[in-house]
């Protein structure tokens, strides 16, 4: 237990860091992160620091062999060879983890090299003991590393993890903000609505904003989506005269839920990064559950307008007839729908289809040319980086940009998609260092047969931060910098998708006035607080535990244990 306080109050000083510097001082995400992990980084003490570092290095001790010998496997193991020594550490009584015995490798268990090792202890060793977790198992080239490590100072643990983020986060975040821009300025994105409410009709006008919001959402910020969408809702209504609180609410109720489900919008895609899931698999998955809510979204949003009504009036940034004219602009200024939804179903069909072909459908074998081929086209920066490609040409194409124009549009996008990199990282530091506390061998303590018990927790404790700072995004980063020690120590229990989709669900209640979203509904769509709360509150809200409910359900009947 002397080791379970100082854990949850470095855990619980670097929470109160982001939420209260949010919150209250108003600090800027990427500030209130990076000083949350300084932070956590200082309070660190250096018997977690050596846990931490040589768990990562460890094998495990999965059984007794019939002979007495440990059998032994994990990562490390690769390469072993009989006679080969291995370091048993263990925590001494001044609290340093240093070794107290050896093992000696005395081959592959059955004979088979694809399987574990057979080692046996030297010395007064007694294999319960290393069964216990009490005792860590490492070569001593790990013991090496280890040394090295934590020979870091603070400042390079925190940019170690701020790097390590940015590198798998930085190429997807700017790309997706490139297909964004060009989207909205070459007309695909207003082509994509206009062509739902074709097919839809009028009566169908409410399931086109919830599917044109929910598609639009994957590759454009929430915000972004909302200012796009507003204006053909408005127009809507004043053509029918009804029904403007439908419209409103269902443009949300897709948007919002792509924006935490679906990568590669920051949220969820740092979040599958960081619990090891495919990001094909995260697409898929999110995409299932994030229509789920979606779906009820549009039913919460019928109800509500036939109980309640929410008047048209001007917006602050715009009047109406600006607005109107904005949502008139002539349909042979647009591209074609199929050209307008390229770069939205490429890098979904390569990342996603990729991930199908290593399932290796109806006994499907690639050569291994093919096979190349295939991952490198499926690989989530390779798609999306041709994705973008497709939106530049595209906008160049259909608009005659010029390259001065060209060149402005991108560093536009660029320019925003750098701040979300800079947060997204600084996030991905602060989850580093929050991991280095031993704060996943807390939350590693829960029943591990229990894997509604664990998806539940996960969605609490991302409503709590999204509840208590605002945004979706920065609670997303901070509850999987809690929790990703549950993935990242492989026996789950479960796939980790759910895990992860868990923590999407949680980001959705409750939003209110301290979300930037909440303001850019009310006032983009000219309600006053009083009904956003009345609204926008209880709808996602609610979306959050329908998607919760469909994830339990998910990992009770189909949980794909590893």
């Amino acid at each position: 237990m002397e080791s379970t306080v100082p854990t949850i109050a470095i855990l619980l000083a670097g929470v109160v860091v982001v939420v209260g510097g949010i919150l209250f001082l108003r600090l800027h995400a990427f500030l209130a992160l990076t000083l949350a992990a300084f932070l956590v980084a200082a309070l660190t003490p250096q018997a977690a620091l050596q846990r931490y570092f040589f768990e990562q290095e460890s094998l495990s001790v999965s059984e007794t062999a019939d002979d007495g010998s440990l059998l032994l496997s994990g990562k490390k193991a690769a390469g072993l060879q009989p006679g080969d020594r291995l370091d048993v550490i263990g925590q001494t009584d001044a609290g340093n983890w240093e070794p107290v015995g050896t093992l000696r490798i005395q081959g592959d268990a059955d004979d088979d090299p694809s399987g574990p090792l057979r080692a046996r202890p030297e010395g007064s060793l007694a294999p319960e003991d290393l069964q216990s977790g009490r005792l860590l198992v490492v070569t001593p080239a790990s013991t090496l590393s280890v040394t090295s490590k934590l020979k870091q100072t603070i400042g390079g643990r925190v940019a170690e993890g701020f790097g390590n983020t940015a590198m798998k986060i930085g190429i997807l975040i700017a790309m997706a903000g490139i297909i964004g821009k060009c989207l909205l300025d070459s007309g695909a994105a207003d082509r994509i609505v206009r062509t739902a409410l074709r097919w839809f009709g009028e009566p169908g006008a409410p399931f086109a904003f919830m599917s044109s919001g929910f598609l639009l959402g994957v590759p454009v910020f929430f915000d972004t989506v909302f200012y796009l969408m507003i204006p053909l809702g408005k127009a809507m209504r004043m053509r029918t005269g009804r029904n403007y609180l439908l419209y409103v609410l269902t443009i949300v109720c897709g948007a919002t839920m792509a924006h935490s489900l679906v990568p590669p919008t920051p949220g969820p895609l740092l979040v599958a990064e960081e619990l090891g899931v495919n990001l094909g698999t995260m697409i898929l998955a999110g995409s299932i559950v994030g229509l789920f809510c979606a779906a009820f979204g549009l039913l919460y949003a019928t109800t509500a307008n036939r109980i309640w009504d929410l008047p048209l009036r001007d917006s602050p940034d715009m009047s109406l007839e600006e607005l109107e004219e904005l949502a008139q602009v002539d349909e042979s200024q647009l591209p074609s729908f199929g050209v307008a939804i390229l770069p939205i179903l490429l890098p979904v069909v390569l990342i996603s289809g990729y991930t199908i072909l290593q399932q290796r459908p109806f006994g499907l074998t690639l050569s291994p040319d093919a096979q190349r081929v295939a991952a490198t086209l499926g690989d989530k920066n390779i798609a999306l980086v041709l994705s973008a490609l497709v939106a530049l040409v595209m906008l160049v194409w259909q608009r005659r940009t010029t390259r001065q124009e060209l060149a402005h549009a991108v560093g536009a996008a660029l320019s925003s998609a750098g701040v979300i990199i800079l947060i997204t990282s600084a996030g991905g530091a602060f989850g580093a260092v929050l991991r280095q506390t031993g704060v996943a061998s807390l939350i590693s303590q829960l029943p591990r047969t229990s894997p509604v018990v664990i998806c539940t927790l996960a969605f609490l404790i991302t409503t709590a931060i999204r509840t208590a700072q605002g945004s979706a995004t920065v609670a997303m980063i901070t509850a999987v910098g809690i929790l990703s020690g549950l993935a990242r120590d492989g026996n789950l229990g479960f796939h980790p998708v759910y895990l992860a989709l868990a923590i999407g669900c949680g980001s959705k209640p409750v939003a209110w006035m301290n979300d930037s979203g909440f303001w850019v509904i009310t006032r983009m769509s000219g309600m006053t607080e009083a009904e956003g709360l009345k609204f926008i509150t209880p709808m996602t809200t609610c979306m959050g535990l329908v998607g919760l409910a469909v994830v339990l359900v998910g990992v009770t009947l189909f949980p794909m244990a590893g």
